[in-house]
């Protein structure tokens, strides 16, 4: 089988050569998990940035150790770059979609820079509003492309500071709520989490605007949880698909 091409900046420079004055890469990780944050990073590319460092990729096909080293190398060779978080209870009060906004803003904000074109993953804006415009930043177009995290440089830089800053935030949680092990399943619904879940009900960083696996609406009244916390209900329970321990879970389809 012919090796897959490592990702580039062509899409990126395309869009420089379109009349954007910068491109910023954007990614998100976190959306399918149970509990934390939702966490977005965003990558800056001017038309004299050179070729991302070696062994960038998306963050899903490299090892934790590898994650960890690209990251300062992105941070040096990025003009710019920078990552945002909306925390669960942002979650359940806006929805996720909202909250993918939400922290995608944050993380284009702290750029720091003038944003001219934005490249997002996926096929779906969840970013911009009719056209692909982008209000908060005028002038600026978010365009979307299938496997961007696999293919573009920036999109794969920033699915990697993403994923790397989330885990890093979970492996933090992890230590005031050890009984759900989100040091090894960063919140996604692994057999050890769903089995705390059962065991011991939910966290305050749970999603609790979700149909948790085993976890009821009168657990959540035991809770006193404020009600804007619990009034968007996602039936995401039979729309997971179980890995095995110790690793994630993702959403079926």
């Amino acid at each position: 089988m012919t090796p897959r091409r490592p990702p580039s900046l062509l899409w990126e420079r395309r869009l420089l050569r379109a009349g954007a004055r910068t491109v910023a890469g954007v990614d998100e990780v976190g959306r399918g998990s149970l509990a934390g944050p939702v966490t977005v990073g965003a990558v800056l590319v001017l038309p004299q940035t050179p070729t991302a460092p070696l062994g960038v990729r998306d963050s899903k096909e490299l090892p934790a150790a590898v994650r960890e080293q690209l990251a300062p190398k992105i941070q040096r060779w990025a003009p710019a770059a920078a990552v945002g978080h909306a925390s669960a209870t942002e979650i359940d009060v806006l929805g996720i979609i909202a909250a993918l906004r939400l922290a995608a803003l944050r993380a284009l904000e702290a750029l720091g820079e003038e944003v001219g074109a934005v490249l997002l993953d996926g096929s779906h804006d969840w970013l911009g509003h009719a056209g692909g415009a982008l209000p908060e930043f005028p002038g600026c177009r978010v365009t979307t492309r299938v496997k961007a995290d696999r293919d573009c440089s920036s999109v794969a830089a920033a699915s990697v500071l993403a994923k790397v800053a989330r885990d890093r935030i979970m492996g933090d949680l992890a230590v005031y709520h050890p009984a759900y092990h989100w040091d090894r399943n960063r919140g996604y619904a692994a057999r050890e989490h769903l089995a705390a879940l059962q065991e011991f009900g939910p966290s305050t960083q749970h999603r609790l605007s979700w149909q948790l696996p085993g976890v009821d609406l009168a657990c959540l009244d035991r809770m006193q949880v404020p009600p804007q916390r619990t009034r968007r209900r996602f039936e995401l329970g039979e729309q997971l698909v179980l890995l095995p321990d110790a690793q994630d879970a993702v959403p079926a389809g």
